[in-house]
């Protein structure tokens, strides 16, 4: 993918860590300038508590060969978003590629707990940051994507909309925070489409991303000793692997004709040639149909 977005500008809201930092250090590779968000920073941290920071993302986007713009910026705060996509204007005067990947739910959500047992906090505190971010950041920076024909916005979800129509996911809220972004995905197409910009949905496969791997008691290097434990974990992959399917999209002329549909990391892979760090083309939703779903034994290889 190197150089065939030279002279683009990207906004990853929500690039901390996971798919975010795939996806920003991604169209890095591909020449592009990203600005970066989140709230976690070297000076101040999330409520998650964790180490990686949006200037780490910023510095491995530059490194990759583009250019990367770390902003501080809470989604849930219209202020703040509307002053991110001033400063890109100023400084940029386009925009030509949104994603927005803000979810920060991770500790919000308990698995197989009925809605009357969940905590009400949680799931509405999970709601905000999951779908109200993105629609605040949409309502602010799409006016800029639209200046010049071509945009895309990627709004970044777990599942299909295939997958999610017949699967529940986890539970209450999470099932309708995901169905939420993928319908999101869909009424933008609509606004977006007659108006020279695409909107898809898109998710990635089960992803190795750092909260991943340290659940797993693994790193990147040595993450296969943990399939004795998990046996379907083979058919898991690199938070870059979706980044290259946003980096495909973008250099797209012909990325229209995907919009206002579900993708995935895996069918893209398969329609641009791309790969995963290691070379694989992992196809994670087929293997969770006709495999992990259907209770059969795991045969990730056959799927990679």
């Amino acid at each position: 993918m190197a150089a065939t977005l030279n002279g683009r500008i990207a906004l990853v809201a929500g690039a901390t860590r996971g798919a975010g930092r795939g996806i920003a250090v991604e169209l890095g590779a591909a020449g592009a300038t990203v600005y970066v968000t989140g709230r976690t920073t070297r000076q101040q941290r999330s409520e998650y508590d964790r180490p990686e920071t949006i200037e780490d993302t910023a510095e491995l986007v530059t490194a990759a060969g583009g250019r990367g713009i770390a902003v501080p910026t809470d989604h849930l705060v219209p202020a703040e978003v509307a002053a991110l996509v001033e400063r890109i204007e100023a400084e940029q005067g386009r925009l030509d590629v949104l994603v927005n990947d803000i979810w920060g739910g991770e500790k919000l959500f308990g698995w197989n707990t009925p809605v009357w047992e969940h905590s009400l906090d949680d799931g509405l505190r999970l709601l905000r940051l999951a779908v109200e971010t993105h629609a605040i950041t949409s309502h602010h920076a799409l006016p800029l994507l639209l200046k010049d024909p071509g945009g895309l916005l990627v709004e970044m979800t777990d599942g299909t909309e295939e997958y999610n129509r017949a699967t529940y996911r986890n539970s209450f809220f999470y099932d309708l925070a995901k169905a939420s972004v993928l319908r999101m995905a869909f009424s933008l197409g609509h606004e977006l489409g007659s108006r020279g910009a695409t909107a898809v949905a898109l998710t990635p496969g089960w992803m190795r991303s750092e909260i991943m791997l340290e659940h797993f008691g693994v790193t990147e290097e040595n993450w296969r000793e943990a399939v004795a434990r998990e046996p379907h974990f083979g058919i898991s992959e690199t938070p870059y692997y979706v980044g290259r399917a946003v980096a495909a999209l973008a250099a797209d002329p012909e990325v229209a004709r995907w919009n206002g549909r579900s993708l995935s990391s895996g069918q893209l892979a398969r329609e641009y040639g791309f790969t995963d760090r290691d070379g694989s083309r992992p196809d994670c939703w087929r293997y969770l149909v006709e495999v992990q779903d259907a209770g059969r034994p795991a045969a990730p290889e056959a799927y990679r």
